[in-house]
């Protein structure tokens, strides 16, 4: 199967992704930037959350192509940016676009979303031995701003505008 089964979560994919997780921790980082599984150069996901970069004060994540999955956290990160009137980009973006944004000093942030993390800062990445420093290691503002708006819904203590909490009695 082309993209394997990304869009589901199966114990293939974590099986399969052991290797390369503990090769990245004996590099001294925590997670793998996986690119696709066929040309090798689109970026899919981070960990087993999916990914965003803020270039330029716009924010791009890989489209859902059926290789990565189709997280919930993901679509109320995009929901929230688009609220917020952040142009949101979904589609292809190739490892080399990420490090000619570094380069130009447009890539502002980077980070992953998942159920258990919320919003996970990217700080590092290393790909082909070239070291790049994201936002000085440190959290972004709209990774935090996104964090605690999600959190904040999630809590009670700000407003649902979006109708994704349930009352439970």
């Amino acid at each position: 199967v082309i993209g394997g089964l990304g869009y589901a979560k199966t114990p293939a994919n974590y099986a399969a992704s052991l290797k390369a997780q503990v090769d990245a921790m004996k590099k001294g980082y925590t997670q793998v930037l996986w690119l696709d599984g066929v040309e090798k150069k689109y970026v899919d996901e981070v960990g087993t959350m999916n990914v965003f970069f803020k270039i330029k004060g716009e924010v791009y994540t890989p489209a859902l192509a059926g290789s990565i999955l189709p997280g919930v956290t993901r679509d109320s990160t995009i929901e929230l940016l688009k609220s917020w009137n952040i142009k949101v980009h979904e589609g292809r973006i190739s490892i080399q676009q990420i490090y000619d944004a570094h380069a130009e000093r447009t890539l502002e942030e980077a980070f992953g979303t998942g159920t258990a993390a919320v919003i996970s800062p990217i700080g590092e990445l290393n790909w082909a031995g070239n070291k790049i420093t994201i936002n000085n290691g440190e959290t972004g503002e709209l990774a935090k701003k996104l964090y605690d708006g999600i959190t904040g819904i999630q809590s009670g203590k700000i407003e649902d505008k979006f109708g994704w909490t349930v009352e439970v009695e």
